[in-house]
């Protein structure tokens, strides 16, 4: 597997996504509590903490699958929140997103899935958009599945396959909601796999998970998160061996 090569200071480092005093409310319920994050291009950011504390809400806002109650949230120069239908529709095409469930459509075959999304938009040709999932099938170990229907693979198949979906959009940044947690253990480590290789390769990620050796192994920047806020980031070895938040010591204690 290709080594994670540290981000260098310079034009690779520009500001891909960048959060401003996100806040989003269900009800009289405050979910997130005035968030910043700055996401660089080539960064692979892990958000972790416990369950309800706003991790995914916060991960769906990114490309308004959620939209927030207040703040901003600027998408390589364009404000994500202020954008209309049309614009945000492209916004979102260069942003894949990876779901616990698979969400893959039944009556269709893995070749179907994966091309449909850049037909439909206009992206590729027929070819092209063959051509383009099939270099993608074979990178994932699944190019003899092209011509299946998806109740035919295993739970981790099918995430690698929906992982592929996302590719195939050729996307500048990936969103992934806790892809494992649907999966029996033996195949977490398939998913992991395809991950892994993704952020070698420089991919732009975003990843809530409870995954920790993924965090410590793969992530730039490990954010821990508790009752709507970031209550403390820093690297991996900064997070995992050294805590300097009390609850981040305590919910390290609990899961590792």
């Amino acid at each position: 597997m290709p080594t994670r090569q540290p981000l260098d200071s310079g034009s690779g480092q520009e500001i891909l996504i960048q959060m401003e005093g996100l806040v989003k409310n269900f009800g009289k319920l405050e979910v997130l509590k005035g968030i910043d994050l700055n996401v660089r291009k080539g960064d692979v950011i892990v958000l972790i903490g416990p369950s309800g504390s706003g991790k995914s809400t916060l991960l769906r806002s990114i490309n308004l699958l959620e939209k927030p109650t207040a703040g901003k949230i600027i998408f390589e120069g364009n404000d994500v929140t202020q954008a209309g239908k049309k614009e945000l529709s492209q916004l979102r095409q260069r942003m894949g997103m990876v779901f616990q469930q698979f969400n893959l459509f039944p009556h269709l075959t893995v070749m179907q899935n994966l091309t449909l999304a850049p037909l439909q938009t206009g992206q590729m040709t027929k070819a092209e958009a063959t051509e383009k999932a099939t270099q993608l099938l074979a990178r994932v170990g699944l190019l003899e599945k092209a011509g299946v229907y998806p109740k035919q693979l295993s739970g981790g198949q099918q995430q690698r396959i929906a992982i592929v979906r996302a590719l195939c959009m050729n996307p500048d940044v990936m969103l992934f909601d806790e892809p494992t947690s649907a999966l029996d253990p033996e195949m977490v480590g398939e998913v992991l796999d395809v991950m892994k290789k993704l952020a070698a390769e420089g991919m732009t990620m975003v990843v809530v998970t409870h995954e920790m050796g993924f965090a410590r192994e793969v992530g730039d920047r490990v954010l821990f998160m508790d009752e709507g806020r970031v209550l403390e980031e820093g690297t991996p070895r900064d997070i995992f061996e050294n805590p300097q938040n009390p609850r981040t010591q305590d919910f390290l204690r609990k899961v590792l």
